[in-house]
């Protein structure tokens, strides 16, 4: 993989903030679910989420600045140069093992004690493991009902996946030590799942509330009646008040987005034409309005 800031195309002195909106622009992108046997996608979908996961983890991206760690998040080799021995002393910078005297038993206790873990031992390298991130597209419904999904891991892990009720658009899900695996004996990483909420043709959320259009006749706006609409749980009956009119909202309690507390379900009334009105209809409108006339673009609705 490339240096992760090439990846991302983001400067070494770019903010969390900015890595996380690059990420999620990239994602969207070249998401394998909205780029179908795309593979160049699917591998840059893979080499920008391992990207994020370094970047995004702020002592992997320190490590990974300092050079203790690769672009992969494996630490580097130790390298050892002449500087380190330099402060040693002029006595000492130069000689042989032979005119070391005891010191050289001192030593070959040291090693000895350090390769069997013993006192003086150097600890051994311990760090958690990478996060995995996925963008995870749901339905309308999934999102504000709930649900669970089996996804496949950009790595070939499978995953099932719980969406809580509520989850929003770009609203992030961890799953605890489902990333990859510690190094030394270090923690897993975490999972990380971005929801993507695919649009829905009738229902439109507002917070905790479902919003809706109801298309009702002229007589169901004259007369009142009970008409059947859809709800994100189902149809229900819904009670036409009389005198009804275009625009008023009728609320369902309870029927909205199904968390902790409920939403309602808000129904706005459009009454509609008949498709083909004709002069019959025509006649008895225009007789009527001649003995009552009024100017609904007047607040009063009278003349």
């Amino acid at each position: 993989m490339a240096d992760p800031y090439k990846t991302l195309g983001v400067e070494k002195t770019a903010t969390e903030e900015d890595i996380r909106k690059t990420y999620k622009k990239l994602a969207k992108k070249h998401h394998p679910d909205l780029n179908p046997g795309d593979k160049e996608a699917e591998e840059r979908f893979k080499d920008i989420s391992a990207a994020y996961a370094l970047l995004n983890d702020p002592e992997k991206r320190r490590a990974f600045d300092a050079g203790e760690i690769d672009e992969t998040g494996q630490p580097k080799p130790e390298r050892r140069f002449y500087r380190d021995y330099a402060d040693a002393g002029a006595g000492y910078r130069y000689e042989r093992p032979e005119d070391m005297g005891d010191l050289g038993d001192l030593f070959g206790d040291l090693f000895s004690r350090r390769a069997q873990g013993g006192e003086g031992a150097r600890p051994q390298f311990r760090m958690r493991g990478a996060d995995v991130n996925y963008t995870l597209p749901i339905d309308f419904l999934e999102a504000v009902n709930g649900g669970k999904k089996r996804v496949d891991m950009p790595e070939g892990k499978t995953l099932d996946i719980s969406i809580p009720a509520g989850v929003r658009d770009e609203q992030l899900i961890r799953l605890k030590g489902q990333g990859g695996p510690g190094i030394g004996g270090g923690p897993a990483g975490d999972a990380l799942i971005t929801v993507m909420v695919r649009p829905h043709p009738v229902f439109h959320r507002d917070g905790n509330d479902i919003k809706s259009v109801a298309p009702i006749t002229l007589s169901e706006a004259l007369n009142g009646g009970s008409v059947q609409v859809d709800t994100i749980t189902g149809p229900v009956n819904l009670k036409i008040p009389k005198h009804s009119n275009t625009g008023r909202v009728l609320r369902l309690r309870g029927k909205g987005v199904q968390s902790h507390p409920k939403g309602d379900h808000l129904v706005e009334l459009q009454v509609m034409m008949p498709p083909h009105p004709d002069a019959a209809l025509e006649t008895v409108i225009a007789d009527w309005e001649r003995e009552h006339p009024y100017n609904p673009r007047h607040g009063d609705g009278n003349r």
